[in-house]
């Protein structure tokens, strides 16, 4: 996709409130009102519907591949290690260091006097280390996209639950406001995720205003009452909606509809939606520490080149000399350049599951299954 799509404005760059003002009075006046529009022109760069469409439709056919026989999934190139390890300049740095020398060793007939002297050297405890903290690195991003994972779905198994309460026990027209207004919550959450961590790729004109249009969620009404929102910056209006909706089930209390034990229960059904929208949101806020992604690829920076150094003076010299060796050595180095870059790779595509990595998560089909599935419930008929 083009680069000018992926590049999203953070919340912290464009609320004046978090902007440091500079000195001097009209100056600083311009630059407060020019904000506003510079977030509008960001958010309407975000990739429109049909490439989100696009995106959501390559991460489902990933999906499937899982199961496919080995000679299948290794002839894969997209959702794969090997893109990332092809345009990382580590690999390459790390294999030309190791060519370097090898052809160095095969143009002189003598055995220099480093070879003894890297002898000595255990560059496989660095290794070892390595690989501990890459995996451990791994199993924490891990857990936390599968921690969002279960946010995701659990906002939409919320949601349908509060569908089916309103479908069984209040009158049509009120049901169905509350689910009008708790779908718009859902997905206006997700536009609203722009304002924190990475940005998100789900705007409000090319995401919200879609499903809005196509499901009827918001009335115009409803609309301008929410306009004092930023929803691409901001995750307020999913807020709102949220407290819309216990407000409908407060209504329908006391119009009689339900009674206290259904109320508080459908409250509860509205409250943990929220909170696992605020897990959504938390998670996105506070990605792993710079410092210790720093540490590993400083850790991976210093390892590389020493390990195909290593491996290169240990290939070899004067008469010990084969190019069948030389061969094997360096496909064991690039072996360990995709160990460690792979892992590395792995664990930093699954700190932001929001984005529009093909590795990311599908909120397409979460929120279009959710719409379905509400749909189904406030449509049953048994006669």
């Amino acid at each position: 996709f083009p680069s000018s799509l992926l590049q999203y404005t953070p919340s912290t760059m464009a609320t004046p409130s978090n902007c440091d003002v500079p000195n001097g009075g009209a100056d600083s006046a311009d630059d407060f009102v020019e904000t506003p529009k510079l977030v509008k022109v960001e958010a309407e760069t975000r990739p429109d519907f049909k490439e989100l469409q696009s995106i959501e439709r390559k991460r489902r056919e990933i999906l499937l591949r899982a199961e496919l026989p080995f000679w299948r999934i290794i002839m894969f190139w997209s959702g794969t290690c090997l893109k990332e390890i092809a345009s990382d300049s580590l690999v390459w740095t790390t294999i030309c260091i190791y060519v370097g020398i090898r052809i160095f060793a095969n143009y002189i007939d003598y055995v220099p006097e480093s070879v003894e002297l890297l002898s000595k050297t255990n560059v496989g405890i660095l290794g070892g280390f390595l690989s501990f903290f890459l995996v451990l690195f791994v199993n924490q991003t891990n857990g936390r996209f599968l921690e969002m994972y279960g946010f995701s779905k659990a906002c939409s198994g919320r949601i349908q639950d509060v569908a089916g309460l309103a479908k069984t026990q209040l009158p049509v027209e009120v049901g169905e406001k509350l689910v009008r207004h708790f779908n718009a919550a859902h997905i206006a959450g997700y536009v609203g995720l722009n304002a924190i961590g990475m940005g998100s790729p789900y705007s409000k004109t090319f995401f919200f205003d879609h499903y809005n249009a196509e499901n009827n969620l918001l009335t115009p009404g409803e609309m301008k009452i929410l306009s004092h929102h930023d929803m691409d910056n901001s995750g307020l209006c999913m807020k709102e909606l949220t407290t819309w909706c216990q407000l409908d089930v407060a209504q329908a209390r006391k119009d009689g509809h339900i009674d206290s034990y259904q109320e508080k229960y459908m409250h509860d059904r509205i409250l943990l939606f929220r909170a696992a929208m605020d897990g959504m949101y938390d998670y996105t806020d506070q990605p792993p520490h710079f410092f210790y992604i720093h540490f590993l690829v400083l850790l991976s920076a210093l390892y590389l080149p020493l390990f195909a150094i290593d491996t290169a003076y240990a290939a070899g010299w004067g008469a010990d000399k084969a190019i069948g060796l030389d061969i094997l050595q360096g496909l064991i180095v690039f072996l360990q350049c995709v160990f460690v870059v792979g892992l590395r790779s792995l664990a930093t595509n699954m700190i932001d599951p929001y984005g529009d990595d093909l590795e990311d998560l599908s909120v397409i089909n979460y929120v279009e299954g959710t719409l379905e599935i509400c749909s189904t419930i406030m449509n049953a008929r048994q006669e």
